[in-house]
């Protein structure tokens, strides 16, 4: 792969396979049919409709100036802006805030993308909202997380700024949509429009990534010109493609039984990996099979993985590689599957998402399915609105009994899980769930819980445990972010999942102007919503309700692996 000058790909045994669909790729000119948005080279349904990311980067070049002006003119009268959105509208705003950090003389960037109480309120009281701009955004429109955020900080400026409340709004979004109507009703600030073309996991180099990048001082010219570059690369032949080559690397190690693509990221890009989970996750988790995006997972000692691990190590020129270089030397030498690329600084990172967008398109045309659509997502979305919609009526959600109550700890699972599983204690009910896991499976822990730094890090601590003693990948993933994310997998993909429920009581709900319901009873209801359809699905599912000693009980669970 003499062109492909910043991969190293270091494939062992499968290299020929590799070699062979990229002759097939050249033979059948399968790089036109995709850039002439050829339906035929997935499913042949309705993907031309979804390709409008190819033309994205040219098309933001033409309006890099006027979203300079728009973050220029409001840069000196906002400390802050505060973006309100889930999943493909949320996370690249999140990568480039946490990459690029705060700078001198700009707004700071915060992105809020959760429905537990606790975690809105903290947002709310860590800003002053008269010194705020805040970016609702939503490509329908109609996607309840960023509507609910919305209502609830607009009714909050409207306490502190009175009728100025629009000024201090933005909105991104498609045309026509019913936020697009509502912004302009309500007088918002500016409006920002997407392409419908464009869904939502490949709007990174649309509005929906560039406004945050502009408000937070990125230089988009720069941006978006290294972005180019790898358009044009992705257009060669493929041994001069870096996107193609990476989609069929990741392709074919998949249909062979690799399909575990564990991340590993250089230290100030480690937030690419949350990005690319949702982009891999979402698009080929579909039709029983997929691509499991494992990402935040520590590199071990090689002995330690099974036989469907393939690494992809994202390294940034300049940044403390060193120690992770020698894990992934180790990981080369042992026989596992690696794949090295050379990023050669954060304002490549848009580059990054152009050959990803591509990689995962090729992926899923060698896996053959539809990757621009993810018809799972909606079923959680149709049990939790069904379940807000009992709300409404009832004043309660539907009542659930515990299969089983354990010093504040209740157990729920459906009929076929709780025969399995559920014993006369916790610790057996526990065993015999994480004893169901297989070869080739992964674990799955689904938090329903305040996304802060100390539950982060025991929960990293339970997910690290499960590998070890199981020799399996984990992934971690917090409600109801992951839903837009790999939820689409847990339920679309192969039954290799063991899933891990996390929910708590709330110290501390949070009305939602306008409705009837609170953020804990949307919450609660979208992790019922998807414990629903987990076992449509007939998924190995387990709940764990914290009733009490949420980071107590975490540590429990932790003690708990340690002893089977």
């Amino acid at each position: 792969m003499a062109g492909l000058l910043d991969m190293h790909c270091h494939l062992g045994n499968a290299q020929d396979r590799v070699d062979e669909e990229l002759s097939r790729w050249t033979e059948d000119d399968r790089i036109s049919k995709l850039w002439e948005r050829d339906a035929g080279l997935w499913t042949g349904q309705d993907e031309a409709l979804w390709l409008g990311w190819l033309d994205s980067v040219s098309w933001m070049q033409t309006q890099v100036r006027g979203l300079t002006h728009f973050a220029r003119q409001v840069q000196g009268d906002f400390a802050d802006v505060l973006l309100l959105g889930m999943g493909g509208s949320s996370l690249c705003p999140e990568v480039l805030a946490v990459t690029f950090g705060h700078k001198a003389g700009w707004p700071k960037i915060h992105v809020l993308d959760s429905t537990v109480p606790e975690q809105v309120r903290r947002f709310r009281n860590q800003l002053d909202l008269k010194r705020t701009l805040c970016i609702v955004a939503s490509k329908s429109g109609t996607t309840t997380e960023p509507n609910a955020f919305g209502d609830y900080f607009w009714a909050e400026m409207q306490e502190e700024v009175g009728n100025q409340a629009g000024e201090h709004f933005v909105a991104i979004t498609d045309p026509n949509s019913s936020l697009h109507k509502l912004a302009k009703k309500n007088g918002y600030r500016h409006v920002f429009l997407g392409r419908s073309q464009i869904g939502g996991r490949f709007s990174a180099l649309s509005p929906f990534g560039l406004v945050p990048a502009a408000l937070m001082g990125i230089d988009l010219e720069v941006f978006l010109n290294l972005a180019k570059e790898m358009v044009l690369r992705c257009q060669k032949p493929v041994s001069e493609n870096p996107g193609i080559t990476l989609g069929v690397i990741l392709g074919v190690l998949a249909k062979e039984g690799r399909d575990k693509v564990t991340l590993v990221t250089s230290p100030q890009i480690w937030d690419l990996g949350a990005w690319l989970e949702q982009l891999i996750a979402e698009s080929t988790g579909k039709e029983g099979v997929g691509i499991v995006p494992i990402d935040q997972e520590d590199i071990t000692h090689a002995d330690a993985y099974g036989s469907d691990r393939v690494f992809v190590h994202l390294r940034l020129q300049n940044d403390s590689n060193f120690e992770t270089n020698e894990k992934m030397a180790m990981l080369k030498q042992a026989g596992h599957p690696v794949v090295e690329i050379d990023i050669p600084n954060e304002m490549a990172l848009g580059a990054e998402f152009f050959r990803w967008e591509v990689a995962t398109a090729v992926a899923g045309s060698i896996l053959e399915i539809h990757p621009f659509n993810q018809p799972n997502v909606q079923e959680s979305k149709d049990f939790t609105t069904q379940l807000t919609s009992a709300y409404e009526k009832e004043g309660e959600l539907p009542k659930q009994t515990p299969a089983l109550v354990d010093d504040g700890i209740a157990v729920f699972a459906d009929s076929a899980n709780s025969k399995c599983c559920v014993a006369d204690d916790f610790q057996t009910t526990f065993n015999n769930h994480l004893a169901r896991i297989q070869e080739g499976d992964y674990v799955a822990i689904c938090a329903y819980l305040d996304m802060r730094e100390e539950v982060v890090e025991a929960l990293q601590e339970l997910r690290h445990v499960i590998r070890d003693r199981f020799r399996v990948a984990t992934t971690l993933g917090f409600g109801p972010r992951f839903l837009h994310s790999t939820g689409q997998l847990h339920k679309g993909g192969a039954n290799t999942v063991v899933i891990l429920q996390l929910t708590s009581d709330h110290l501390q709900d949070l009305p939602i102007p306008g409705r009837k319901f609170t953020f804990g009873v949307l919450k609660d209801a979208q992790a019922m919503g998807d414990a629903l359809a987990l076992s449509q699905h007939n998924r190995r599912a387990l709940r764990v309700h914290f009733q009490s000693d949420l980071m107590g009980n975490i540590k429990r669970l932790v003690a708990a692996v340690g002893r089977l």
